[in-house]
């Protein structure tokens, strides 16, 4: 008989093994004791710290479609609400939790490993310390870095937070957040959700705004820096300040 191109391949059935069926090597606790946390995949260690599945769907399998359903991406995930998370089959409220509070950890981590207390010299240091702050969250955020005469920053101040593609920025209130600190000089930066580094219209309105409204309080304003969660823009470098 011809077919007609209608026949659908039916697949073999998924074998899901608990973790108990799993041969020792396989299991995450037993594979860390054994050769160390570090040859864990990232599904294998949200299966440590996470714990425990539902029945019939073991914890390794819901850590790996954890990460299915990100596309194999933290960052994707860092970005997930927690009723996004829970909409998720197997996660309920303390597992979200849990997952919300070990992405907390990394960015706190990465921003530990800036030494605060280094002279600001170039673009690259602040975004090295604003990346994981801002850089992949899913709104913008508009910062400033108050500087003392040695070119350290005394203070980090998040002016405004608004919606994925715009926030609202006041210059005055910029200026007297700053002389209240004691400013010598000042940084401004600000997260592009979008990962675009081109500056906006807006953007550039704003840096021409504060960079009057310093020099007029006799406050160095030093740069202006678009943040991403992969690269960064810096009116200084670019020749626009």
């Amino acid at each position: 008989m011809e077919g007609k191109g209608t026949t659908e391949y039916s697949l073999p059935p998924r074998i899901v093994k608990t973790v108990k069926e799993m041969d020792e090597d396989e299991q995450p606790r037993e594979k860390a004791e054994k050769y160390g946390v570090g040859v864990l995949s990232v599904p294998e260690l949200w299966a440590l710290l996470l714990r425990t599945g539902t029945p019939g769907y073991p914890i390794t399998e819901l850590c790996r479609d954890i990460m299915r359903n990100n596309d194999g991406s933290l960052h994707k995930l860092e970005r997930r609400t927690k009723q996004e998370l829970c909409e998720m089959r197997g996660i309920g409220t303390t597992k979200a939790i849990q997952i919300l509070a070990a992405l907390e950890l990394i960015k706190r981590y990465c921003q530990e490993d800036i030494p605060n207390d280094e002279p600001i010299r170039s673009s690259s240091q602040i975004y090295d310390r604003l990346r994981h702050k801002i850089g992949n969250l899913d709104h913008e955020e508009i910062w400033m870095l108050v500087l003392n005469r040695q070119n350290k920053v005394t203070k980090e101040i998040r002016l405004t937070s608004g919606t994925s593609t715009s926030t609202v920025f006041d210059t005055k209130n910029a200026i007297k957040l700053a002389l209240l600190e004691n400013v010598e000089s000042l940084i401004l930066s600000h997260n592009h959700p979008s990962g675009t580094l081109k500056p906006s219209v807006q953007d550039d309105r704003i840096t021409q705004d504060l960079k009057e409204a310093c020099k007029f309080m006799g406050i160095r304003f030093l740069d202006h820096i678009i943040v991403t969660a992969n690269g960064f823009y810096s009116y200084n470098d670019s020749g626009r300040l």
